[in-house]
């Protein structure tokens, strides 16, 4: 068992509740990223739906998590022969901070026409990438090999492309193999798009993340894109495409997030 399902594991409480432990490894900041938490509401939905992938699944962040205990309280809304539905709200000291829809579905079992009107983004391979180029800086990179192909001057140098999108190789610091429930921890881990307009400063939070899972990865590192087309108002989107290490679709991700600069950043 790789860290990552260990620290997303759940236990049944009964009733289609479940209990999780949301534990160090895995914030961005002080508070867990909501990738990783809502990895941890889709190992609850996987465990009471009658299938095992999320195919779409929609969260809205109430409030902040913290570490520790967190109970999720599971629905099922229909079972159908394909694809399921359900909801699932998560708790922490009795206040429900995170409330997610899903419709699962058997990823291995999907056939039927492919139609591809994009491509994964140019980027050298990972094996001639540079181990100095992992990033370090968050406390969620102990447990995710992050190497950015395209943004990193961001960090380095301080240089702002003003490009709105990061590209860039992930994978599990363990090698761990990944599944349609670790699709959903990365389709939210790569950095902000905002912060190749102001720099990485601020607070970029999340109101709502929809990932969908379009397949099961093979074993490798995926490459991701996250693109934001318009800021307005202190509000930005972010589009994410994950590719893995045969050039498969995996997922896709959409984030609704707001951009909280420090004062002397805020007009600049």
């Amino acid at each position: 068992m790789g860290q990552f399902e260990e620290d997303t594991a759940v236990t049944p409480l009964g009733d289609n509740r479940w209990q999780g432990e949301l534990k160090r490894g895995w914030r961005i900041g002080s508070v867990p990223n909501g990738g990783y938490v809502l990895a941890v509401i889709g190992r609850a939905l996987r465990n009471t739906m009658p299938h095992k992938d999320p195919l779409s699944i929609n969260a809205f962040y109430l409030a902040p998590c913290s570490l520790g205990v967190c109970t999720i309280e599971v629905e099922l809304l229909k079972a159908g022969r394909g694809t399921s539905f359900g909801t699932a709200s998560l708790y922490q000291n009795d206040e429900l901070r995170v409330r997610a829809t899903a419709a699962y579905t058997d990823l291995d079992l999907l056939a039927g026409e492919t139609w591809m009107g994009g491509e994964p983004p140019s980027a050298p391979t990972f094996e001639s990438m540079a181990d100095d180029s992992r990033a370090q800086h968050l406390e969620i990179h102990q447990r995710v090999d992050s190497r950015l192909v395209t943004g990193y001057e961001v960090f380095e140098s301080g240089e702002l492309p003003r490009s709105g999108e990061f590209v860039g190789y992930l994978q599990h610091v363990d090698k761990a193999a990944m599944g349609s429930i670790d699709l959903l921890m990365f389709a939210d881990i790569m950095p902000p798009p905002s912060f190749t307009l102001f720099g990485p400063f601020g607070w970029v939070p999340t109101i709502e993340l929809t990932v969908q899972c379009r397949g099961l990865p093979v074993p490798g590192p995926l490459l991701g894109r996250m693109t934001s087309r318009y800021l307005t108002s202190g509000i930005i989107e972010s589009d994410g495409d994950f590719w893995d290490s045969k050039g498969q679709l995996v997922a896709l991700a959409r984030q609704t997030m707001k951009v909280r600069l420090p004062k002397k950043n805020a007009h600049q």
